[in-house]
């Protein structure tokens, strides 16, 4: 058997050599972990100055937050008969296209037709209250917005069908409705406007949750008229940011949406099934976060009903009964704006809905 060579002992230049290399790889290691360790750092303080920027954006936006006026809830009682009357404008759907052949004549609507109906809309509110119930003294007026005031893009018949582009349909229709609000301002003396965004202003196909108000054209609508109304003392105008709106009249807390959330409506029992359901399901999320309210003021389904003592107020429609409605055997109802007054003694008192087509005048 072969002896192995002894191995001999490095020399001292070596072992110093290796040493070094040893020192260094673990300089390297550690410079390699203090960088590592620095760069999550800097991203722990560059999401803190982001978080801080948002901190700030909201605090500034919330000191803009436009507040209800007093006038909704006077402190004091009146001796008078005093009231302030409170109308659900919704369901415009300007620039949708009815043949009144497809409907069996029972709507005809085209742009034409909708800038009549808005202008009625307004006019016939100040009329009702003015000649119709007479011998109260109004201390303002509480316009509810109830969305879908554009006819939009989220079917493709529509697509084909309406009148105008998006963009044509907002620069038409936003000046009607803010020639409206100021009519009821030089009536009523003041004007307070809730608004919510609808369905039909929604720029995807299905519906969103996240920004379903700022990605919907009725927002977009409702901020220009709140930007050419702002410099107008007499009108307090808030678009809610979320798909609900609160708002307290004569101590009558209102939550105000537009109705999409609630599906159903075509059995035996209409809309009242899900609608019903649907104030028991907000009634418990708002007692749930300590803002209850007493009674739900929405549109969608182009219908009026009115049960406030059960929670409830559904208005009409601008646009009234078209070919989706009819082959889905829905009941036929004239476009209409449900209008009611507000006392400070009982609350929600008269009930006098704003008719506001004229087949005549429309010329079908």
């Amino acid at each position: 058997m072969r002896k192995q060579k002894p191995v001999s002992p490095p020399s001292m230049e070596a072992f110093a050599e290796a040493a070094r290399k040893v020192s260094l790889t673990g300089g390297q290691e550690q410079q390699r972990t203090i960088r590592a360790q620095k760069s999550i750092i800097d991203e722990q303080r560059a999401a803190l100055e982001a978080v801080q920027e948002k901190l700030d954006l909201y605090e500034d936006i919330g000191s803009r937050v436009v507040k209800h006026p007093e006038w909704l809830s006077p402190k004091k009682s009146s001796k008078d008969h005093v009231a302030i009357p409170c109308m659900m404008f919704t369901d415009v759907h300007w620039d949708e296209y009815v043949k009144p052949e497809q409907v069996e004549f029972i709507n005809k609507y085209d742009r034409t037709i909708a800038e009549m109906r808005v202008r009625r809309a307004f006019k016939r509110a100040i009329h009702v209250c003015r000649d119709y119930m007479a011998g109260v003294r109004y201390t303002g007026f509480q316009l509810f917005l109830g969305g879908d005031l554009l006819s939009g893009i989220i079917h493709e018949e529509l697509r084909e069908s309406n009148r105008g582009t998006v963009i044509e349909s907002i620069l038409s229709v936003a000046p009607m409705i803010t020639k409206g609000i100021q009519s009821l301002a030089d009536e009523f003396g003041v004007v307070n406007v809730d608004a919510v965004v609808g369905n039909h202003g929604r720029r995807t196909q299905k519906p969103v949750a996240k920004n379903r108000a700022q990605d919907n054209f009725d927002w977009l609508v409702y901020k220009w008229v709140a930007e050419r109304l702002g410099d107008d003392k007499r009108i307090t105008m808030r678009v809610a940011d979320g798909p609900d709106a609160h708002v307290q009249v004569h101590g009558v807390k209102y939550l105000l949406t537009h109705g999409d959330q609630f599906k159903g409506g075509t059995g035996i029992s209409a809309a009242l099934a899900p609608l019903l359901l649907g104030v028991h399901r907000k009634t418990k999320r708002q007692n749930a976060i300590g803002r209850p309210f007493r009674v739900m003021v929405m549109g969608h389904f182009h219908k009026s009903i009115w049960m406030p003592e059960d929670g409830l107020i559904v208005g009409g429609s601008v646009i009234g009964y078209n070919e989706y409605a009819y082959q889905q055997n829905m009941t036929p109802e004239p476009p209409q704006c449900a209008l009611w007054l507000n006392t400070p003694e009982r609350g929600i008192t008269v009930h006098a809905p704003v008719f506001v087509s004229d087949r005549q005048d429309e010329g079908w």
